[in-house]
């Protein structure tokens, strides 16, 4: 009986949660807001915008070059996949370029992430690092 209760449970949630996934919408560049307008133009200005879309909470733009950025709701770049060109290095806290520069000499950030506990980082070498607020690293995988 409990065997077929459990079941029966897990899937009604399988089947009444949405999956974030859907709730993604195209819109245009001119809806992005307006500090994440001023960040692409600058910075990416030579891309061509493939998609823009939003969904609850964020917004992501991707080029046809194969860069990827992605905006929290007001317009802050929350992270920057680049894929193999690297990341603009306007974008790239001093003390992280500084870091990278110093350990991994000749190797370029491909991917930078933002969230409340710090940095991630990818660099074109395989390697991965996590830099905590105060841009200490934390974690190293290759």
């Amino acid at each position: 009986m409990k065997k077929c209760l459990f079941a029966l449970l897990a899937f009604v949630l399988t089947v009444c949660m949405p999956a974030k996934a859907d709730n993604d919408r195209v819109i245009t560049f001119e809806q992005l807001p307006a500090q994440a307008q001023a960040m692409l133009k600058q910075h990416f200005a030579d891309k061509v915008p493939l998609i823009v879309t939003v969904d609850w909470d964020d917004y992501k733009v991707m080029y046809q070059s194969g860069e990827r950025v992605e905006f929290d709701k007001k317009g802050n770049w929350k992270e920057l996949d680049c894929r193999v060109s690297a990341v603009p290095t306007a974008l790239i806290p001093e003390p992280i370029k500084v870091s990278v520069k110093t350990t991994f000499p000749g190797a370029v950030i491909i991917k930078l992430d933002r969230d409340r506990r710090g940095y991630d980082v990818k660099l074109n070498n395989g390697m991965e690092l996590e830099f905590n607020k105060n841009f200490q690293v934390v974690d190293i995988d290759d």
